[in-house]
């Protein structure tokens, strides 16, 4: 298991049984760092760089340096880059993100004995905004970890709320990564521990929750709202909800209608362990490396007896089975 990590002292109660890598996505603590070396997981730093920057060599190669300074003063691990700018594949910053990382993963394994270098990919291989490299870029690097969240763009979408990772349309971008001649052993599934949730202008009977009125201009739904919730909000918010959690038989992923103060009738959609162990047997059916999460803080570790509860089974729903 892959973990990002943004923050606070709850990594104290993760399940620690299952993780091989840790990112520190916040400040560094030497405290997180020796707890996980002492169970045998890595810690890396997050890389990121302007792709505007990196078309110079000579900034590159500095860059690297600094970064390989740092994890060896910080007794860290390697580094997973998480570079999510655009680029067309005729542009210079096309390769020069290629040179980025094989020219970090040299470093890398060159100054730290078993480091690792990873990078995070887009949910989907055909997102045409980022024309990236994929084959060479996993090829290069040890691993990647494919963020497989956000996939319901509301801006480009049909104005409905909807799954943040749909069953099918998950799957079927890693068959894409592996048709482009990427091993499965390369790739990382990331799902997330978090939710959207959706003002709705209307609500069907069919539950189907409008979030835009036409005509759409500027794009179809510009003006809807949506923002990010973390399951522990969701667990506690559930249960006053007016619908319970219902589950889309075709996105296969719960969702629920709430009442704000207001009167207004909002939708969330999200991922519980149901949502995710089917997306996880994938990885044992096709072979992929491992699992991930953004972010393991999104769980409620107050140690209230049904919080834990819920976190104990977000952790095994990683855990794929058949």
């Amino acid at each position: 298991v892959f973990v990002f990590h943004v923050g606070d002292k709850t990594w104290k109660s993760y399940d620690w049984s299952q993780i091989t890598t840790v990112v520190l996505f916040n400040n560094y603590d030497p405290e997180l760092m020796c707890y996980a070396h002492s169970k045998g997981a890595r810690v890396v730093l997050k890389g990121d760089v302007s792709v505007k920057a990196i078309i110079n060599p000579t900034f590159r190669a500095s860059w690297i340096a600094q970064q390989v300074d740092l994890s060896k003063r910080q007794y860290m691990d390697g580094i997973n880059i998480d570079i999510e700018q655009e680029m067309s594949s005729s542009s210079p910053e096309h390769n020069a993100l290629t040179a980025l990382v094989k020219e970090t993963v040299d470093a890398f394994h060159r100054e730290i004995e078993g480091s690792q270098v990873t990078f995070d990919f887009n949910w989907t291989p055909k997102y045409t905004g980022r024309r990236y490299n994929y084959f060479e870029i996993a090829n290069a690097c040890d691993f990647v970890f494919v963020m497989s969240y956000d996939e319901h763009s509301l801006v480009w979408a049909d104005c409905i709320a909807g799954s943040n990772a749909p069953y099918t349309d998950t799957l079927t971008a890693y068959d894409d990564y592996i048709k482009m001649g990427i091993s499965p052993k390369k790739l990382v599934m990331g799902v997330p521990w978090y939710g959207y949730d959706y003002t709705c202008l209307t609500l069907s009977e069919a539950n189907v929750c409008t979030t835009a009125k036409p005509p759409y201009k500027k794009g179809p739904c510009v003006g809807a709202k949506s923002y990010q919730v973390p399951y522990k909000i969701i667990m506690k918010q559930v249960n006053s909800s007016i619908s319970g959690i219902q589950w889309d038989k075709d996105q296969k992923a719960p969702y629920y209608n709430y009442k704000d103060d207001a009167g207004r009738i909002h939708q969330v959609w999200y991922d519980n362990p149901q949502s995710i162990s089917l997306k996880a047997a994938y990885i044992q059916r096709r072979g992929l490396r491992g699992i991930g999460m953004w972010h393991a803080n999104c769980l409620d570790y107050s140690g209230d007896a049904v919080a834990k509860q819920q976190a104990e089974e977000m952790w095994k729903a990683l855990k794929p089975k058949l």
